[in-house]
C-alpha cells in the first residue's frame, strides 16, 4: 500500500520512466532470448499492471470463447487495448473474415502495437485518442465524458473492456456504456472487469491486497482521492438498476473476483467480470 502512495505521488510520465529503467536489465536480457517471431513488448514498456502478460493475454481469449462464444469470425473492439495484452493472442484466433479495432490514451502502447502487430496483420487496427485521466494522461483537457467512439452503429459483435471502467468515474463510465450500445450489434456482447461494491465485498476488501476503497462518494468508491481514476469501485445496485438500464443493457453473466478477499477458488478473475447483451 506504501509503494502504490508513492507511485501515485509521480506524474504519469515519471511513471512511465521509473518502470523502463527498472526493467531496463530484464529487457536487455530478454531482447536475446526472444523467438524470432515472438511478439510480446517489452516489460519497461507494460503499463497495464502485473503478471505474467502473456499468460494474462491467452486466459482471456479462453473466457471470451468458452464464455462468450467468441467466434474467430468477429468483428472485435478492444476499449483501452493498452500495449496489446488482448489483441496478441486473438491474432492466433481471428480468421480472414474477423477483425480487430482496439483504440487508447496512451499513445506509445499505440505506437508500439502498430509497429509489431498490425503490420503483420492489416485486420488488426489500432487508434490513439487522446483523452485526460489523472493516471495515464494529464497533456489534455479533452474527457471521456464527452468522447463519441469513431465507429458507424452496429459495427461490433463482440466488445472487450479489461479494467477500463476501474480507472472511469461515472460520467466517462456512462459515456463509454451508452457509444458502446450504439457501435455494438443487435445480437452482440460486451465482456468488462471492474470491481463491484456489494454486501460481500464492502466489509471484505480491507482484508486482501490493500484494495480498501474508502473514500466514499456515493455511488462509487476510489482508493486514492489524489489520483482518483487509480482505482475506482462502483455500487453494484447503482450499476444494475440504474445505469444499465438508462444504457440498454442486461447482465447476461456475472462472476466475482477475488480482489476484495474472495476465495480464488471461487473466483474466475482477480476482478469482478460481467458479459452485457443489449437491449431494445
Amino acid at each position: 500500500m506504501f509503494t502504490r502512495k508513492i507511485y501515485y505521488l509521480l506524474s504519469p510520465r515519471l511513471r512511465y520512466l521509473g518502470r523502463r529503467i527498472f526493467y531496463a536489465p530484464a529487457d536487455f536480457m530478454a531482447s536475446f532470448r526472444k523467438e524470432k517471431d515472438e511478439i510480446c513488448p517489452p516489460k519497461g514498456m507494460i503499463f497495464i499492471g502485473g503478471g505474467d502478460f502473456k499468460k494474462i493475454g491467452e486466459n482471456y481469449l479462453s473466457r471470451f470463447i468458452e464464455l462468450g462464444n467468441l467466434q474467430p469470425g468477429d468483428r472485435i473492439l478492444d476499449v483501452g487495448c493498452g500495449i496489446g495484452r488482448i489483441a496478441i493472442p486473438l491474432t492466433k484466433y481471428l480468421n480472414n473474415e474477423g477483425s480487430y479495432e482496439g483504440f487508447d490514451i496512451v499513445k506509445f502502447g499505440i505506437k508500439w502495437c502498430r509497429k509489431h502487430i498490425s503490420v503483420r496483420y492489416p485486420n488488426f487496427i489500432f487508434r490513439h485518442i487522446d483523452l485526460r485521466n489523472d493516471l495515464y494522461n494529464l497533456k489534455t483537457t479533452a474527457e471521456a465524458k464527452t468522447y463519441s467512439f469513431p465507429y458507424p452503429d452496429g459495427s461490433f459483435d463482440f466488445i472487450i473492456l479489461t479494467s477500463v471502467f476501474t480507472h472511469m468515474l461515472p460520467g466517462d463510465m456512462i459515456q463509454y456504456l451508452h457509444q458502446i450500445r450504439r457501435v455494438i450489434r443487435k445480437n452482440g456482447k460486451c465482456y468488462l472487469t471492474l470491481f463491484l461494491l456489494n454486501e460481500e465485498s464492502r466489509p471484505s476488501m480491507a482484508s486482501h491486497d490493500g484494495l480498501d476503497f474508502r473514500n466514499d462518494h456515493g455511488y462509487y468508491r476510489t482508493l486514492n482521492d489524489n489520483v482518483r481514476e487509480a482505482n475506482v469501485a462502483y455500487d453494484e445496485n447503482y450499476l444494475f438498476e440504474k445505469i444499465l438500464p438508462e444504457t440498454k443493457f442486461k447482465v447476461g453473466l456475472l462472476k466475482y473476483g477475488f480482489w476484495s478477499g474472495r476465495p480464488k477458488e471461487e473466483s474466475l478473475d482477480f476482478q469482478d467480470t460481467l458479459i452485457l447483451y443489449p437491449i431494445d
